[in-house]
């Protein structure tokens, strides 16, 4: 059983930081390493005073390490003479050779029409470079465009390297605050870069959005979004969409209602375009979910993923967070929504406007739906057999354009219509219990009563736990087999409810605290479920002790992933037999990306810690997987 106070802690808790350090040889490392290790191992549930002081003292040491092993900001040895300008056009119908945002395309399906590296081929698979990266939580997509990777290491550092060789090429380092800590603990998490022009998109730590050069890694533009020590930052980077750079905030309620934003800026210039809330004034639409409570008091519906988005539409799609606390007895009860939490929300790309919201579940656990949306157009054919909850005023086999996949830790699967946001169906994948029944019209959840806290210190079962289910390892689409992948972990929770504070510097955030451990009547923590777009069927699962951690699919009916105990695997998408496998050493927590230069694919990976991967380590003690931030880089030979 892995034990985790919930309750005393202002991170999310995919972002939880119990031992952010990479390796390295600066005693300094070695010393808060040792420090947070010996915490861990001898405290059972954790006082927040003690937390904070390990998440602080780790990401202050993985600073210093970082600024002793890197050069100083903005080093060029190298420089890069000519790289095609990223235009809207390339977005949203890329080169195959390059990987040119989080997930490939705008659709966020994480998938390459790349085949070179096949079925009959990919055992043959081998190192050709390798590079060390930043201390701190590693969570990394590599960018590759015009045969050049950039790559976002922790604390704001972001490299560029020669795509074949590895060869180094240039730094960017932005100055990370030295108490970002106190304020957002792993803050240093940077999952995503973007592209567009000749610029390299990202958000900072310090609460701005950045530009850098993409020929020489210089500022090109900086613009202040929110002041970090109202604790909002992002911990995913941006997407572009129609020229503009499109991200939300990981809000904390120091920061009040207006820091929980999603935003857009001028991709050339950095001018802010617009800004959308997702927390409702009085006198809006939702205001009145929130009942008697003031606007001041609402707090915490973050966006701390990834948007997707629609060209032809010109539709953002984003997904939310629960609120602070989480048990709803603690602000107005029950039985209001609280809008716009955990809800799948449909905002034009010129006014941040929003068209259309569903709610998936109001959540009183710390069960976010902030995940990838899949925009796929498909046949509707959902099996009764294995579709619990069917709209039935769907028509069997008509062809919708819809957003899709897992958005959320309950693991429960979502197809919307992507027009008006309507339920067409949904399906359960992992053990949950705190949704008992969905309407079949309207999607709306109806709570199991027995999973709701009603009072300080109830102690109940909670599945799945605050690691899901899903998290932010993300799955993958392919149009080969019309299947969509999925990362997931078999996990409970023992949950019990704490007091209310209305002190939004009181760093316990969520008011609960939990002890996680692995569903009853599973003995395996990772599952990989590939379940058909159109029918929702189960197609295959793969299961093991290990967690399972983000996925990638390719035009060769390949599908590329790994674990927390750092397996990195291809297997056959059509029937999930492990085709090559090799041991990283560390938590494969980087995203899978393939790229070709000069008529080479190569596949390229990254290892490293974060909250989730140790915690999921934890749940199978007999694995012992190490915590090196590092990217490898493979190809045929």
């Amino acid at each position: 059983m892995c034990v985790i106070n919930a309750s005393p802690t202002k991170a999310r808790d995919e972002e939880r930081t119990l031992n952010p350090l990479g390796a390295g040889a600066q005693p300094a490392r070695r010393a808060a390493d040792d420090f947070c290790v010996n915490m861990r191992e001898t405290t059972t549930t954790w006082g927040f005073a003690m937390l904070r002081a390990a998440v602080f003292c780790a990401l202050h040491f993985a600073v210093a390490a970082s600024l002793l092993a890197l050069a100083p900001a903005a080093r060029a040895d190298g420089k890069i003479d000519k790289i095609t300008p990223v235009t809207d056009a390339m977005l949203a119908q890329p080169n195959p050779d390059d990987w040119l945002m989080w997930r490939r395309t705008l659709n966020n399906w994480g998938y390459s029409p790349l085949k070179q590296i096949e079925r009959g081929n990919v055992k043959q698979l081998r190192l050709v470079w390798t590079r060390p990266l930043a201390a701190g939580d590693q969570e990394g997509t590599a960018l590759v465009h015009d045969g050049i990777l950039y790559f976002p290491n922790p604390n704001d550092i972001t490299q560029a390297f020669d795509a074949v060789t590895g060869e180094f090429i240039w730094e960017y380092r932005r100055g990370v605050p030295e108490d970002v800590g106190q304020y957002f603990p792993a803050a240093g998490t940077n999952r995503n870069l973007a592209i567009y022009d000749n610029l390299i998109l990202d958000n900072g730590a310090d609460g701005y959005a950045y530009a850098i050069d993409a020929k020489t890694g210089k500022l090109a533009w900086e613009t202040h979004i929110l002041d970090y020590k109202h604790g909002a930052k992002n911990s995913s980077g941006p997407i572009v969409a129609d020229g503009k750079v499109i991200s939300g905030r990981s809000c904390e309620p120091e920061g009040g209602p207006e820091a929980c934003v999603v935003t857009a800026f001028d991709a050339k210039t950095g001018k802010e375009l617009w800004r959308h809330r997702t927390i409702p004034k009085p006198g809006e639409p939702g205001n009145e979910t929130w009942g008697n409570i003031p606007y001041e008091q609402r707090w915490h519906v973050g966006m701390w993923m990834v948007p997707s988005y629609d060209p032809a539409t010109k539709r953002i799609y984003v997904g939310t967070s629960v609120v602070a606390p989480a048990p709803k007895f603690m602000l107005a009860g029950n039985n209001n929504q609280y809008l716009y939490h955990n809800s799948t929300l449909a905002l034009d790309v010129n006014t941040g406007n929003m068209i259309w919201y569903f709610q998936h579940v109001v959540d009183s656990w710390d069960l976010d739906h902030p995940f990838e949306r899949l925009i796929v157009d498909t046949s509707l054919t959902p099996d009764p057999k294995s579709v619990r909850w069917i709209n039935p005023s769907l028509h069997q086999g008509e062809v919708r354009k819809v957003i899709t996949g897992i958005p959320g830790k309950t693991g429960i699967v979502y197809t919307l219509d992507a027009e008006n946001g309507k339920f067409l169906w949904a399906r359960e994948t992992t053990p949950q219990n705190v949704v008992a029944n969905i309407n079949v019209e309207s999607g709306a959840a109806t709570v199991n009563p027995e999973t709701q806290f009603t009072a300080p210190n109830q102690t109940k079962l909670i599945c799945p736990s605050t690691s899901g289910g899903k998290n932010y390892p993300s799955g993958t689409y392919s149009p080969l087999t019309g299947t969509m992948f999925f990362p997931l972990q078999n996990t409970c929770m023992q949950e019990t409810s704490g007091e209310r504070t209305l002190d939004p510097n009181d760093n316990s955030l969520y008011r609960f605290s939990a002890k996680i451990e692995i569903s009853p009547g599973e003995k395996n923590v990772g599952t990989l479920q590939a379940i058909n777009v159109a029918t929702g069927k189960t197609e295959w699962k793969y299961e093991q002790r290990a967690g399972m951690l983000s996925l990638m699919s390719t035009g060769s009916g390949l599908l590329f992933g790994g674990d927390v105990n750092g397996h990195f695997r291809a297997f056959d998408q059509k029937t999930g037999e492990v085709l090559w496998e090799i041991n990283l050493g560390a938590a494969v927590n980087g995203y899978p990306i393939t790229y070709a230069v000069g008529g080479k694919q190569y596949i390229a990976i990254s290892t490293g810690g974060s909250g989730l991967a140790y915690g999921l380590a934890r749940l199978a003690p007999e694995l012992h997987p190490g915590n090196g931030n590092q990217l490898f880089v493979f190809a045929l030979p």
